[in-house]
Parts: C-alpha cells; structure tokens; sequence
C-alpha cells in the first residue's frame, strides 16, 4: 500500500489546480470527462439537495465541492494525503464538505455509513478489483442510491488488472460498457447505463460513464 500512496503522491505533485471559473464564470461545477467544458453536469446524479455524498479518488475537492454548494452532505476520500490538504485549502470553508486521506476499500470496509450516492471520478473504480469493491461501494449505499463514475475508454494494450507502465504500484481495471454492466449486475445494482460520451470536436478518445442503482 505504501507504494501506491507513493504513486499517487507523485502524481498528485505533477496536477495543475483548476481554474478559478469555468468557460461560462463559475466558481464551481462538475466535470465528468478529461476536457474541460465538456460532457453532462450533475443532473446524471439525479436529486442533489439533502443528499449524503461520497466520492471515491475526490482529489483537489473541485467536483465535491460543487455538490455541497448545491445543498449535499459531502465526503471526499483520496489516497494521496496532499491531495486532501489542498481540498482542505480550497474548500475547507464550505458548510457540509469533508475531506479524509483513505484508500477506497479500506475505507469502505473501516467506515459502516450510508450515502445516498457514491461518486468516482476517473478514481479508484479505475484502479480497484471491482470483484472487491463493487459489493462494497453497494452495501455503503442506501435504498434507492445512485452509484455514478467515469473514467477513459478501455486501451487495446491494456489488461484488466495490469499493473501501468507509468507506475507499477498501480493496477488499473480498464472495463468496456458491457462488461461494466454485467459486472454491476452480478454485485446485484439496477438500472444500470453505460456509455461512451463522445471528445469534443478535435479530440480523438471519449469519456466512459456508468450509472446504477441499488
């Protein structure tokens, strides 16, 4: 485990914060795909407002944050300590936000709480047996709770399982939209939709999202 934290460390030390404001003059909004101002906003979640958040891999707190500014009850979890100091930094200020350095499973299995949606954002979904944590990220849910994450489009190269090139510590579970929903499925969510959101003009490689319920 200390090497993947060492891995995310690093890579966290290489991001660039986010903007100040998005392309219309927002302060904050969330993003599911790697292009900036581009694919659906949170409407994908459904009801916001009252509702307890978790987000799986939250690291800077941009996306999280912009859910508690619409009403949510938020909990941003990342494996990278720097990475939630400067989720603190950032949006400590803001009323039912927190953040905690954890490994998704660990934290899953530590922490006997319910969400009413468990949100992963190019996070730890990608990077996590989802034999493991599917059942997991579903007993954390209550009745009727969404379960939403994105992440790039499987690579040809690229195993289910393999550790990276970039980072050996690391794993990554690349899944296409059907084997997304058969392995929801067999770990017992409903209501599952997965698809590819097409690039932007000039951009060659979409975003996957999936959404399910319990």
């Amino acid at each position: 485990m200390e090497a993947v934290t060492a891995a995310w460390e690093r890579y966290a030390a290489g991001r660039t914060p986010r903007r100040a404001h998005n392309a219309v003059g927002a302060s904050t909004w969330l993003n599911w795909t790697q292009y900036a101002d581009h694919g659906p906003d949170e409407s994908v979640i459904g009801k916001i407002q009252g509702r307890r958040v978790l987000e799986l891999g939250c690291g800077t707190g941009c996306n999280l944050a912009h859910l508690a500014t619409l009403g949510a009850e938020c909990v941003g979890i990342d494996i990278a300590p720097t990475q939630c100091e400067k989720a603190e930094t950032r949006w400590g200020h803001l009323p039912g936000l927190s953040f905690r350095t954890a490994e998704a499973t660990e934290f899953l299995t530590g922490h006997p709480e319910s969400f009413d949606v468990v949100l992963s954002i190019f996070g730890p979904v990608w990077f996590t047996d989802p034999t493991a944590l599917l059942p997991l990220v579903r007993r954390s849910l209550t009745a009727g709770g969404v379960f939403v994450f994105s992440h790039k489009p499987p690579r040809p190269d690229q195993r289910p399982g393999e550790p990276l090139r970039e980072a050996r510590a690391v794993s990554r579970w690349d899944h296409s939209p059907g084997e997304w929903t058969s392995l929801l499925a067999s770990a017992h969510f409903k209501s599952i939709a997965a698809e590819i959101i097409d690039p932007p003009d000039g951009k060659r490689e979409g975003t996957l999202l999936v959404r399910a319920e319990v």
